[in-house]
């Protein structure tokens, strides 16, 4: 099936010894992935960690840059929705779209990269927890350190769900298609 179906190619089914049906054992050979050669796979993972160093130079200037031109109106909002509200409720849907959009945007590499590169992070709850955490500590430098700036939960939000969008795209299956699966015992 190869790169049209996961990434990854798929063994062939294997025939369990015993008394197990046909059906399930055609299950769990097409249920088995291998991944891809391995100078394939140091590939990716090396594409993986220089796009994730520029993501990371990008959202440090997005993010960590001075605003003295929004010092009036930079607030922390600890109460998911209200900053969401606020653009909504704005009469130019534009800028409402550049927010919200702009900010899941910023969470998809997450997903996309973190299970390339990380291969014990490949779940979806996992690469969302990582995500919420990052961003967490980004929003809280940005409140604490940075003129104009101020924390936002709604951004978290945002960046995570974003992160969500990027796995199901193709973040799982680039993990898959890079890290073998471990077989359980």
């Amino acid at each position: 099936m190869g790169w049209a179906r996961g990434f990854g190619r798929r063994t062939a089914p294997v025939k369990a010894p015993g008394k197990t049906s046909a059906k399930a054992s055609a299950k769990a050979g097409a249920d088995e992935r291998r991944p891809l050669p391995l100078p394939l796979r140091l590939l990716a993972m090396m594409c993986a960690f220089v796009v994730m160093v520029a993501f990371a130079v990008v959202l440090a200037k997005l993010t960590l840059d001075p605003s003295p031109a929004s010092v009036s109106i930079a607030h922390t909002n600890l109460h998911p929705g209200a900053t969401l509200r606020i653009y909504l409720d704005q009469p130019a849907f534009r800028d409402a779209v550049k927010q919200i959009g702009g900010n899941i945007l910023l969470g998809v590499p997450f997903g996309i990269l973190v299970p390339v590169l990380a291969p014990g992070a490949r779940g979806v709850f996992r690469v969302l927890l990582l995500t919420a955490i990052v961003m967490l500590l980004v929003e809280m430098a940005q409140g604490a350190l940075v003129t104009g700036r101020a924390f936002d939960v709604d951004d978290v939000i945002l960046n995570t769900t974003g992160a969500l969008v990027g796995w199901v795209l193709l973040g799982r299956r680039l993990g898959r298609a890079v890290h073998a699966r471990r077989r359980k015992a």
